[in-house]
């Protein structure tokens, strides 16, 4: 089929009039030689980037109060109407990437990688989707896969939500990860945040009944707007962990391994919060 050219696309041509807020910062970065070399070699069969859209017929109507390059609310905005989400435009064929059936889990933002490659070789019957935008970080993951040789791990350059919007099937995952989301603590950026109850119930969406939601933060506001949020989910059921997290019985491991990130968040004394869903079925009582 011929591409349709960005100029005759309605959806490229929405999102450049009125950019979606996302939930993570643009950053600029180089690689060092090292981390150059890890995507020379590795990332043709670890790496993918988020596809474009596919061209749809139409879109709402403008606000005619906006502006061009004004920013609109993303499409996963708790104004929107409740509702099924779409099918993916661009279904990942996970078998096919893996070599192998085996149960998916999605990181979403999974930084340097360092909680990604230690839980998925402490789990080698589960094959783990680690979702990034920071290049650096992509690179540094890529490479330490490459240095453990793992096969049950495969990065994805891009948006977290877009990634599960536009790749990822209804009840396909039996796991989703999201460890330190950014928390944008001004109030004026609140929208900004990942966890919105729309993003829940797209996370809902694409987990299997039995899949677990695994959250972690270390900032107090934003752990306090989760535990509020959460709860309008109906097909979320919180999960009580035992002492010892290696006992929980779950699907996918909440056993993190302790980042750098989180050791100096408790060097300044900031509590981590830990939040972990059960997908279940509709109508089943929590």
């Amino acid at each position: 089929m011929e591409s349709v050219p960005q100029s005759q696309d309605p959806r490229a041509e929405h999102r450049r009039l009125y950019p979606r807020v996302t939930s993570f910062r643009s950053r600029r970065a180089s690689l060092t030689p090292a981390q150059q070399l890890a995507m020379d070699t590795g990332w043709d069969t670890l790496g993918r980037d988020i596809p474009p859209p596919r061209p749809v017929e139409a879109f709402p109507a403008e606000n005619p109060d906006a502006r061009p390059g004004a920013t609109l609310a993303s499409p996963l905005s708790d104004e929107q109407p409740d509702g099924a989400f779409p099918a993916p435009s661009h279904p990942l064929d996970a078998a096919a990437w893996f070599g192998r059936e085996a149960p998916l889990v999605v990181e979403i933002g999974s930084g340097t990688g360092t909680s990604t490659w230690a839980m998925a070789q402490a789990e080698p019957d589960l094959d783990v989707v680690a979702v990034e935008v920071y290049l650096p970080g992509i690179a540094q993951l890529v490479g330490a896969v490459q240095r453990a040789d793992l096969t049950n791990v495969r990065v994805v350059r891009g948006d977290g939500v877009a990634m599960l919007e536009d790749m990822v099937a209804p009840g396909s995952l039996t796991g989703v990860r999201v460890y330190f989301p950014d928390p944008w603590p001004k109030a004026r950026h609140h929208k900004r945040r990942l966890l919105s109850e729309r993003m829940f119930a797209l996370i809902a969406d694409r987990l299997r009944v039995g899949g677990i939601l695994h959250v972690a933060t270390d900032h107090a506001d934003y752990a306090e707007a989760i535990a509020e949020t959460a709860p309008s989910e109906p097909l979320l059921r919180p999960v009580a962990l035992p002492p010892r997290l290696a006992d929980a019985g779950l699907p996918i491991s909440v056993d993190r391994p302790v980042t750098k990130f989180q050791d100096k968040a408790a060097q300044v004394g900031r509590e981590i919060h830990e939040f972990v869903w059960e997908r279940v079925e509709e109508g089943e009582v929590s």
